[in-house]
C-alpha cells in the first residue's frame, strides 16, 4: 500500500492536502504553490499553475490539474458544492473565507498526514542514516579545527562548504555557532566575534540528502575540560544519557522528556533548561512526535527523534548534546554517533 492509499484509508472526506511538504511526502512532487486532493478510494488529483507544470505530469499515480498561479482561488470554483476537508495547520483564516465563499463546504482537520510522516519507511530510514553519517564525518573534522581566533560565522560557513564536501546536498537549516554568552541563548543568532580561550562552543547543525534532514548538537571546549565548565558538561551529558535510556515504544514524550529533567533539576538548575527535549525529523527539521512536558505522544518503531537537553546560564555560557535515534521494537538506536566525550579545541 502506498502513502496515497494509506491516508485514504482513513478518510472520511475528500483531503484537500495544501502542506508542501505533505504534498512532497505523498507524491514526491516539491513546489511551493501546489495542492492535492485524495478521496477515500485513493484517487489524487494534483494541482500547480503553469511553472510546475510538466514536473506534475510526470507524477505516478495523481491526475494533474494546471490551475492559474492562486491555486487556491480556482479550487473554490472548482470545488464548489462540495464537502472537502482541509488540513487546519496549513489554510489560513483568508484561504479558509475564500474555499467558503466559492461555496466549498470545508471540514477542518489536523495531523493526517504529519500522523504517517512521522513513521518511517525503510527507504526513509535509509536516507536519514546516511545524511547521520555524513554529519558525523563533518562534526569529527570539525573537532579538529581551530576555533580559537575564529568568529561563529567563520565557522559557521565552513560548516556550510563541508556539507556539500562529504556529499550532502546542503544544510538542513542554518546552523547555529555560539560561545559564552551567545551559547546559552537556544537558538543563537552568529556574531562576528573572534572566539577566545576558556570558553563553551555550541554548534547545532544538520545536512539535506535526498530531502532529508540530519540535526545534531555538540558542544566544544576551547580550554582544558575542567572545572567548572566540565561539571555543567558533564551534567547535561548525564541528562541526554538519562532521556536515551528512556525512549522506547509504548513511552509518551512528556515522559521521555521528564526523564532528562531529573539530574539537572537535582542540581538546582532545573530553571536552566526551558525548551522540550526533542522532536521528529525527517523531510522537515521539526515534525513529529514532540518530546517535551505537554506531549502526550506515543513513540512507536521508525520515529525519528532528537534527544538534546540543554543547560543556559544568561550572560555566561550554555551547553546543549544532540542526537538523532530511531525507535526501535525495544528501545533507539542512535543515528547520530559521533563522540560525546569532551573535545578539546584549538
Amino acid at each position: 500500500m502506498n502513502r496515497i492509499e494509506r491516508l485514504a484509508a482513513n478518510l472520511d472526506d475528500p483531503l484537500l492536502v495544501t502542506g508542501p511538504v505533505n504534498v512532497q511526502y505523498l507524491t514526491g512532487f516539491e513546489s511551493s504553490n501546489t495542492a492535492l486532493l485524495i478521496d477515500s478510494a485513493g484517487d489524487a488529483t494534483l494541482y500547480t499553475d503553469f511553472r510546475y507544470a510538466d514536473a506534475a505530469r510526470a507524477v505516478d499515480g495523481v491526475t494533474f490539474e494546471q490551475t492559474p498561479r492562486d491555486v487556491l482561488s480556482a479550487l473554490a470554483e472548482r470545488l464548489s458544492g462540495r464537502r472537502i476537508a482541509v488540513e487546519a495547520s496549513h489554510v489560513t483564516l483568508a484561504g479558509a473565507d475564500l474555499l467558503r465563499g466559492g461555496g466549498v463546504d470545508i471540514v477542518a482537520t489536523k495531523g493526517l498526514v504529519e500522523a504517517l510522516r512521522a513513521v518511517k519507511d525503510a527507504e526513509e530510514l535509509e536516507t536519514l542514516r546516511r545524511a547521520a553519517g555524513i554529519s558525523d564525518r563533518v562534526y569529527d573534522e570539525l573537532g579538529r579545527q581551530t576555533f580559537v581566533g575564529r568568529t561563529e560565522a567563520e565557522l559557521a560557513w565552513w560548516l556550510e562548504q563541508a556539507w556539500h564536501e562529504a556529499g550532502a546536498d546542503g544544510p538542513a537549516f542554518d546552523g547555529i555557532v555560539a560561545f559564552g554568552e551567545n551559547g546559552a541563548r537556544p537558538h543563537a543568532k552568529l556574531r562576528e566575534e573572534p572566539i577566545p580561550e576558556g570558553t563553551l562552543v555550541v554548534v547545532d547543525a544538520g545536512c539535506l540528502v535526498d530531502g532529508y534532514r540530519s540535526d545534531c548538537t555538540r558542544t566544544f571546549f576551547t580550554g582544558e575540560p575542567e572545572g567548572r565548565l566540565r561539571e555543567l558538561y558533564d551534567l547535561c551529558l548525564t541528562a541526554q544519557l538519562d532521556a536515551l535510556a528512556a525512549v522506547k515504544p509504548g513511552a509518551l514524550g512528556k515522559d521521555v522528556d521528564a526523564a532528562s529533567r531529573k539530574a539537572i533539576g537535582e542540581a538546582g538548575m532545573g530553571d536552566k533548561y526551558g525548551h522540550g527535549l526533542g522532536h521528529g525529523v525527517g523531510l522537515a527539521v521539526h515534525e513529529e512526535p514532540s518530546m517535551r512536558p505537554e506531549s502526550e505522544a506515543v513513540l512507536e518503531p521508525g520515529n525519528v527523534v532528537t534527544v538534546e537537553p540543554g543547560i543556559y546560564l544568561p550572560g555566561d555560557v550554555g551547553v546543549r548534546i544532540e542526537d538523532m535515534v530511531v525507535v526501535t521494537d525495544d528501545g533507539c538506536e542512535r543515528l547520530t554517533t559521533v563522540t560525546k566525550e569532551p573535545v578539546l579545541v584549538g
